[in-house]
């Protein structure tokens, strides 16, 4: 199976995305987190091509190849909602199948909130539900020790000359030292240290984290009024997680009327690189579910 490398203009912006499978296909977007970049769905992408979709996996913007606007109010969730939505379109599709890792998950979710009518089905992989975060966060201090790097990561400057220090250390340390043994070759290192090198790449990954403080971000998901989600939803949690917290995939559900709950007992954060033959196993039955959605679901 044949994987090209496409850059395309998007929300005015220059997207770089993997992409495989069938033209005709239905659409599946891969969003990868932080501090990833398309790489990281590499055990996705052919399975999910060999079944027929056509797979875009995203440099999300700040990442890689993509471009790196400087503003950070240019990484406010609607901006890379609105990055989906313009490939969507682009590629002459009403909708698409969304699945999401961490900060990817993130995006999924706002999108599947706040233009459902794009999103076919939408798979969270360890990403809570955006409201499901401050109700944790409220109640338990754990949680919060777990999330004080995202403080760090909100300053200036001082972020990116410690993650790049020793040859990006830190950031390499994330990936192997918080995943289970074995996961993460030195190959697949290797090829994270170059897309972090890129110039720009460091700040435009950071200010994913930066623009939480700006105005109208992320406050719709602490205010009450509907932040439901409609459109079939599946959560995929590894167990392990030392990021987050079960619970958060727990109050997620309570933000779903179509959803399923899988967790992975032998996998971290980084389920899809640790566990991709289940991981893949359960993206493929949920896919193939046909889904009756009731009548005003807003899909």
């Amino acid at each position: 199976m044949r994987v090209e490398h496409l850059t395309v203009k998007a929300n005015g912006i220059n997207l770089h995305m993997a992409a495989a499978g069938p033209n005709d296909g239905k659409l599946v977007i891969l969003l990868h987190g932080f501090p990833e970049f398309w790489y990281g769905w590499k055990e996705q992408i052919v399975p999910l091509a060999q079944q027929g979709f056509r797979v875009l996996a995203l440099d999300q913007r700040g990442y890689n190849l993509s471009d790196k606007p400087e503003d950070t109010a240019n990484y406010i969730l609607d901006e890379l909602r609105d990055d989906v939505v313009a490939v969507i379109r682009l590629f002459q599709r009403e909708k698409a199948i969304i699945i999401g890792h961490d900060w990817g998950g993130a995006v999924g979710w706002h999108l599947a909130v706040t233009r459902p009518e794009h999103v076919e089905k939408f798979i969270a992989i360890n990403m809570p539900h955006p409201a499901a975060m401050p109700k944790i966060l409220a109640t338990n201090p754990l949680q919060w020790f777990k999330s004080s790097y995202m403080a760090f990561f909100q300053m200036q400057d001082v972020p990116e000359k410690s993650l790049a220090a020793n040859d990006y250390y830190g950031l390499a340390m994330a990936l192997t030292k918080f995943s289970q043994e074995g996961t993460f070759s030195q190959m697949d290192v290797d090829n994270y240290k170059e897309a972090w090198s890129k110039p720009g790449a460091l700040t435009g990954m950071l200010n994913w984290y930066r623009a939480l403080t700006e105005k109208d971000n992320i406050s719709m998901y602490g205010k009450k009024g509907s932040v439901m989600v409609h459109v079939p939803t599946k959560i995929i949690w590894g167990i392990k997680d030392q990021f987050l917290l079960k619970k958060l995939a727990q109050e997620s559900v309570k933000y779903c009327s179509d959803y399923e709950l899988v967790y992975i007992d032998d996998a971290t954060h980084w389920v899809h690189h640790e566990q991709p033959e289940i991981v893949n196993m359960l993206i493929k039955e949920f896919l193939e579910e046909n889904t009756v959605v009731a009548e005003g679901a807003g899909v």
